[in-house]
């Protein structure tokens, strides 16, 4: 049987186009289950935990593609830092602490007429980055229009319109 699988999924870093395909095909599957265990907030909320979860799995699955790692090992910890994301995602609901910690906190950009500078400084955003936000969600470039701007844990610039 072993020895079928090695005719079929090569081994080593001395495969060919059909095997690496094929090691690409069961790679695929493996990060498709790998994702839905991890739940949805992986690839929609896009934490910097989220991010992270992301560009390690797929540096770590491509190693199994291309024969660079044993296959076993790969899949192992893969799953460990997919069953680290729940856990971690878990810990954020329960607590304030771990939640400030590993998502962030939403900030107030732009508030009752104006810019907040120092909030502005700590996430590294200028006037014109959120001036730019405005004309394209609110499409307006009347701030007496806008109610407040936050700066949400996820790096997204959110506007919100007064009533």
């Amino acid at each position: 049987m072993k020895d079928i699988l090695i005719d079929i999924f090569g081994e080593g870093k001395n495969l060919d186009a059909l095997q690496m395909s094929l090691r690409g095909i069961v790679v695929f599957f493996l990060a498709l289950m790998m994702i839905r265990i991890s739940g949805r907030r992986s690839f929609g909320l896009r934490a910097p935990v989220d991010n992270i979860v992301a560009v390690l799995l797929g540096a770590i699955l491509s190693r199994s593609v291309v024969g660079a790692s044993a296959f076993a090992p790969v899949v192992i910890t893969c799953l460990v830092i997919v069953f680290l994301h729940r856990f971690i995602g878990w810990l954020t609901v329960k607590s304030k602490f771990i939640r400030k910690t590993f998502i962030g906190n939403t900030l107030v950009l732009f508030e009752n007429g104006k810019f907040d500078e120092p909030n502005m400084n700590a996430m590294q955003v200028c006037r014109d980055d959120v001036l730019q936000s405005i004309r394209k969600s609110a499409l307006t470039e009347n701030l007496e229009l806008i109610e407040k701007v936050y700066m949400e844990n996820n790096g997204e610039i959110t506007i919100v319109k007064k009533q």
